[in-house]
């Protein structure tokens, strides 16, 4: 089962944070495409306003089911190992979900305020199709 994370590439905190699964996962669960990859993204008919909600999950195995911005992050969390213990008991705190959205979307819109531009957009080794280039 794969999943594919669809990520700000230019990003300091995303990449991070990437970078972060990918020592975690090491390519087992998660695929990674940066919404730079413009081109890729439209065979899913993803485009780039879609992207400005944050970052986006799709499931590989049904490409219809997908998470966006803290919706995605959630999930990522509940995917992990020993994750949905961690992820459920955030959901299940009265006006957790409602803050988190917020936190969520606040940090989105200004990421490259608070968390700085890369020059360059990072391509992870786990990209979509096992043949990636950085």
């Amino acid at each position: 089962m794969n999943y594919y994370v669809i990520y700000d590439g230019l990003c300091n905190l995303c990449v991070t944070l990437v970078q972060l699964l990918e020592t975690l996962d090491q390519g087992k669960l998660f695929r990674y495409i940066p919404m730079q990859d413009e081109q890729t993204l439209s065979t899913w008919g993803i485009t780039a306003q879609d992207c400005e909600q944050g970052m986006i999950l799709i499931d590989g195995n049904s490409p219809t089911q997908r998470w966006q911005g803290s919706n995605a992050a959630e999930e990522i969390g509940r995917l992990l190992p020993l994750g949905n213990i961690f992820v459920e008991a955030y959901r299940s705190l009265p006006g957790m979900k409602w803050m988190g959205d917020r936190f969520y979307a606040q940090i989105r819109d200004h990421r490259y305020t608070l968390f700085g531009k890369r020059d360059d957009t990072y391509r992870s080794l786990y990209c979509l199709d096992g043949n990636c280039t950085r």
